[in-house]
């Protein structure tokens, strides 16, 4: 997302019927905002602020996000396998 100014901060703050100190707030990583309310917010801005804006584990919530266009990248580190209980696989 490019930077948004106070003043726009402050009209879609309005116009998502939120409170800009607390939109500053989820923006800069603060707070994060509830899911369903998030979703609201991109509704209601026409997308201007995105899911990923507002919520720092967006691809947790929607990992169906992941890759659309400007969505951030995210880290996806393949799980390592568990180690093998004492005597599991091996001639004890």
């Amino acid at each position: 997302m490019t930077a948004i100014s106070p003043e726009e901060r402050a009209a879609l703050a309005s116009i998502a019927k939120i409170n800009e100190q607390y939109l500053y707030q989820c923006l800069t990583g603060r707070r994060v905002m509830k899911a369903k309310e998030a979703v609201r917010v991109e509704k209601a801005t026409g997308g201007r602020l995105r899911r990923w804006h507002v919520c720092k584990d967006w691809a947790e919530t929607w990992p169906e996000l992941i890759g659309l266009p400007g969505a951030p990248p995210v880290d996806t580190p393949m799980p390592s396998a568990p180690a093998p209980l004492v005597g599991e696989g091996a001639n004890v």
